[in-house]
């Protein structure tokens, strides 16, 4: 499928969150040069979309548009239009994104999973250019997925691949949104982060005093810039959580490898604000997990460049596929 846009033509990328829907005009080489957001109507569905036409428009009121990406955090069906299941957003399910906005819009329109969308953007314009394979997690709330294969962004028989954030590491373990029990996502998410380190601080409250005043002397307030920060300056509590997340990271990283033998595996999402203090720990427990060690090359492990711009980065470039 080609949509024959313009190499010198902008697109629009859309990315919608469970709080937020970023809006941005991009170039041809991954350059946001207009923004706008709007908060996430609670309603979703109808109300999302109406959202989304009005972004689009006016962005149509200043700049000559040649074609729609939009990257939500949903299972997309392999005709790029319709969402299969989405846990975190209101009302979109079996939605068709892309029939929606072109009964508006006479223009070519895609719809991607957030992850892939954000994958394809740090293999076309960011630290995973000239990689391949390369697997990229997303790493926030949960813990999403994406592949490139051969400059070609993998997505299954179903529309569903790649999704590395519920491979089950626990039978009968913790639930997840997907419905499934023991998704690696429930134990190496920025959730269970701060699972970990409430667990910790609840064990051992006097240990945890020395997070007192960074949280305004509630722990309440904790937040994961907080324990990164806390991490950051040595606090133990804080680099114990960040050893409990990175050592599940790195054994389901080590899983993955002896799947795919990716050149590297591109780490993105909030975690990345600690930096090498979270990637050296992950790529411990990788080695110190991996199957055969000794005897084959290890992938990579980086940190992505695009941060929160990725996703609609990326569903702005792959709507000129």
């Amino acid at each position: 499928m080609s949509n024959n846009i313009a190499t010198s033509a902008l697109t629009i990328g859309i990315d919608i969150g469970g709080t937020k829907v970023l809006g941005g005009v991009v170039d041809n080489k991954g350059t946001i040069i207009d923004s706008a957001r709007r908060p996430t109507p609670a309603s979703g569905g109808a109300a999302l979309i109406t959202t989304i036409i009005d972004l689009i428009k006016e962005f149509q009121g200043k700049h000559q548009i040649a074609g729609i990406g939009i990257s939500v955090a949903a299972l997309i069906s392999k005709d790029q239009g319709t969402i299969v299941g989405a846990p975190n957003i209101a009302n979109l399910s079996k939605l068709n994104f892309v029939a929606e906005l072109k009964k508006v819009f006479n223009l070519p329109v895609i719809a991607e999973n957030d992850a892939n969308a954000a994958m394809w953007a740090e293999y076309k314009f960011g630290n995973a250019q000239g990689l391949n394979p390369v697997i990229f997690f997303i790493i926030g709330t949960g813990m999403g997925g994406g592949l490139v294969v051969d400059g070609k962004l993998f997505r299954g028989a179903n529309g569903i691949g790649a999704e590395f954030g519920h491979m089950i590491v626990q039978p009968n373990g913790l639930q997840c949104g997907c419905g499934a029990f023991g998704c690696i996502e429930q134990y190496a998410s920025g959730s269970a982060l701060m699972r970990y380190a409430k667990e910790a601080i609840a064990a051992n409250p006097k240990q945890a005093e020395a997070l007192l005043p960074m949280c305004n002397g509630d722990f309440a307030n904790l937040t994961g810039s907080i324990l990164t920060q806390a991490a950051k300056n040595g606090d133990e509590l804080a680099l114990a959580a960040f050893d409990k997340q990175a050592d599940w990271l790195g054994s389901a990283c080590a899983s993955y490898t002896l799947l795919l033998d990716p050149q590297a595996i591109v780490v993105g999402g909030g975690v990345v604000e600690a930096g090498e203090l979270f990637l050296t720990r992950v790529r411990n427990a990788m080695e110190r997990y991996m199957p055969f060690a000794g005897t084959h090359l290890l992938p990579k492990i980086i940190a992505a460049k695009h941060g929160n711009d990725a996703g609609l980065i990326g569903a702005a470039d792959l709507v000129r596929d």
